[in-house]
């Protein structure tokens, strides 16, 4: 796909950086529009067109801020395709989210039957995170896990269950790059619990 990207594309990439002006990536002091523009770059590089990419810089808007307001200020400027994305690729949209493991399985459940556009910006996004872990992971250890709202082996099993959903129902070049860094990952922790041992 021959990909050129408008006017459109340059306002969504200013309302994500507001957006999320004040937002970090997990437990470090990267700010967290790094983790929108690797993703937008992860859909564009697997064929994605512009509503993907612009789903891609605010697939994470509703979810951690303003949830269904900031959804409809997404359909507004920047139309139902991409307010469509973006709500498929998130777990809740309410203030106060449900538990962690409610919501993961939720969102599983749902991934089979999702757009191909959604489980595109979906797969970029868990992959730009499983490569996120798997870096901070050989860099932290174990004291990576305190930044998540769920422990060690549930991490390890939600990332398990995304990377077979993706293999099952595509996008096949990005799930497969996504399968080889959870394997990884898997293959470090259990290295490293066999040496600590």
């Amino acid at each position: 796909m021959n990909t050129i990207l408008s006017q459109r594309f340059e306002e969504a990439l200013v309302y994500a950086t507001r957006l999320h002006a004040q937002q970090m990536r997990n437990g470090t002091q990267v700010p967290y529009v790094s983790h929108l523009l690797a993703v937008s770059s992860l859909v564009l590089e697997a064929g994605g067109g512009e509503d993907e990419a612009i789903a891609a810089l605010l697939h994470d808007g509703p979810e951690d801020q303003g949830g269904r307001a900031t959804l409809e200020e997404i359909r507004r400027l920047f139309g139902g395709p991409v307010a469509g994305i973006v709500a498929e690729c998130s777990d809740t949209l309410e203030s106060k989210k449900p538990p962690w493991q409610q919501r993961k399985e939720a969102y599983l459940r749902h991934l089979p039957a999702a757009s191909g556009s959604a489980r595109l910006v979906s797969c970029a996004d868990k992959l730009h995170n499983a490569r996120a872990i798997l870096a901070d992971y050989r860099a932290h250890g174990d004291l990576l896990w305190d930044r998540f709202n769920a422990g060690r082996d549930d991490i390890l099993w939600y990332y398990s269950e995304l990377a077979r959903i993706f293999s099952a129902h595509g996008p096949p070049r990005l799930a497969r790059e996504l399968v080889l860094v959870v394997d990884q990952l898997h293959a470090e922790v259990a290295a490293r619990g066999s040496t600590s041992g």
